[in-house]
């Protein structure tokens, strides 16, 4: 009778003993920060797909919707909000169907054309190289354009470069100022193709990797983004970083994409009628880009051991089904609570691999898959991955801190993954930021943080999330998933107590 009460109290204990020893810690090492977090990682990008650009961006000047020179006004204020540092552009699919000089010159006289990418929807070329240009300088945002190599030329992009940059006495120089704009725009970054892969030319690593050289050696003397593979082709990686290492400078930037499908691709699943399974799943394909980038890295370094070739992410997010009743070519899905989370997951992850990754752009911006808005007429909805990036735009070119974490694990049947990801950064004003995310939607995690090499006297912290794992932003509704002020944070000498609330997005400021 004995040994089974010893029996029973053991398995009633069981479970409480194993969570307090995987108790949550975090280090934080802050005297030991060398890399940059670059402002590039908190990129955007805007395609011709759906409403981004047509209703979402542009409007026309003379709409009843408040504008500055065609610009949505409301969207331009949100947008610099969150100090948007670059912005990727036509494309996607779309950039190798485009053909930049049907965009420039008087609007009536632009060709139209069938946007055959995404729902066969006319394209009247109102919105072309000016006006992307123009609404990057508004933003205050760096302009990434990416060039037409899936049905365009050579000649084509190295004109279209000349047009834009140019400031010689040269034919497109002239024609640009013809189309009136004198001075050049000195755009840095240019994308050599996307997804060639796929949409953008089902071609062979080895086939692309003559392409690349054939274009950049007639695009040189800029910042050139060159196409990735898929996300798990570490042999394109491979084939691509042999061949290009060969010629010094010939290159600047690695493209990488990525996108977190709940369960496939024919059927992904609902953006806001979602189980916790589904939840579960959602993180757990989000987890691994971290794995990810470190096999692409090792390569990269193998070839690239200078790290003179960034990592850019230039794609990245939730896809999840389209809403009823919408285009299912316009990919316009809500954004819930879920999306925040795995928003703060993407940029801890990114934040870390700072070293080698030195962009990345959310698809996409306005009314697109993952985005930071949503607009329907004269309304506009700021999402919860808006406030995320709101939140976490203190990381921008702040240095990075390395840390170590040891976390409890969020479970779903017999898969489990750290229920916390963490990333942290000094600012030049000497402010440390620790972003906390917590995968769990049910439990609460007791984190116990030590700041080595700094002390602090002042703890203060922002929080995003919400009574439902599903909550989300409306049109014509009170927000649910807004920046709240977080005060489950306890300073005690050099340590951090800190209660992290299920299923959250948590910033602490330290000084």
């Amino acid at each position: 009778m004995k040994n089974h009460a010893i029996v029973f109290i053991l398995v009633i204990l069981l479970p409480y003993m194993m969570n307090a020893q995987q108790a949550n810690t975090l280090i934080v090492n802050a005297d030991l920060g060398r890399e940059t977090i670059s402002k590039y990682i908190y990129g955007q990008f805007a395609e011709h797909l759906g409403k981004c650009i047509y209703g979402g961006i542009w409007v026309g000047e003379n709409s009843s919707i408040p504008n500055t020179r065609g610009f949505r006004n409301d969207v331009l204020d949100a947008l610099k909000a969150i100090h948007v540092p670059v912005i990727r552009w036509p494309g996607g699919c779309f950039a190798d169907t485009y053909h930049w000089m049907d965009g420039i010159g008087p609007v009536e006289k632009r060709p139209k054309f069938v946007n055959t990418t995404w729902g066969g929807v006319v394209e009247d070329n109102s919105f072309g190289t000016h006006e992307f240009l123009e609404f990057c300088e508004l933003v205050g945002a760096e302009p990434y354009i990416s060039i037409n190599v899936g049905s365009g030329t050579v000649k084509e992009a190295r004109e279209w470069v000349e047009y834009v940059n140019s400031d010689n006495d040269s034919p497109m120089a002239n024609l640009r100022r013809q189309n009136g704009r004198k001075e050049p725009w000195k755009v840095r970054f240019w994308g050599i193709g996307n997804e060639t892969w796929g949409c953008g030319g089902n071609m062979t690593a080895e086939y692309y990797s003559n392409i690349v050289k054939h274009f950049s050696t007639f695009c040189s003397g800029e910042y050139k983004i060159i196409s990735g593979g898929t996300s798990d082709d570490l042999n394109w990686t491979e084939t691509l970083m042999k061949s290009v290492s060969k010629y010094n400078g010939l290159i600047q930037g690695y493209s990488y994409h990525y996108y977190t499908i709940c369960h496939d691709w024919l059927k992904k699943g609902s953006a806001i009628n979602f189980t916790e399974s589904e939840w579960f799943s959602t993180m757990n394909k989000t987890v691994v880009v971290d794995e990810n980038l470190n096999q692409h890295s090792i390569i990269m370094d193998r070839y690239d051991p200078e790290k003179k070739i960034s990592l850019m992410a230039d794609e990245w997010g939730n896809w999840f089904d389209v809403e009823p009743g919408d285009n299912p070519a316009f990919l316009f899905q809500q954004n819930t609570l879920r999306d925040a989370v795995t928003a703060g997951l993407y940029l801890n992850i990114f934040n870390n691999h700072c070293e080698r990754v030195k962009m990345a752009n959310i698809a996409q911006m306005v009314n697109v898959l993952q985005s930071m808005i949503l607009t329907k007429d004269k309304d506009i909805v700021l999402t919860p991955t808006y406030y995320v990036f709101k939140m976490y735009a203190v990381h921008q070119d702040a240095t990075m801190l390395p840390i170590n974490i040891k976390s409890a694990d969020y479970s779903n049947g017999a898969e489990k993954i750290p229920a916390l990801n963490v990333s942290a950064s000094k600012s030049k004003n000497g402010k440390i930021h620790i972003s906390i995310v917590n995968l769990d939607p049910v439990n609460a995690q007791d984190l116990n943080c030590e700041l080595r090499g700094t002390s602090v006297s002042n703890v203060s912290g922002e929080i995003i999330t919400a009574e439902k794992m599903s909550a989300y932003n409306d049109f014509g509704k009170p927000e649910e998933v807004i920046i709240k002020t977080f005060t489950g944070a306890r300073l005690q000498k050099e340590k951090v107590n800190i209660i992290v609330p299920a299923k959250s997005v948590v910033m602490l400021e330290l000084n």
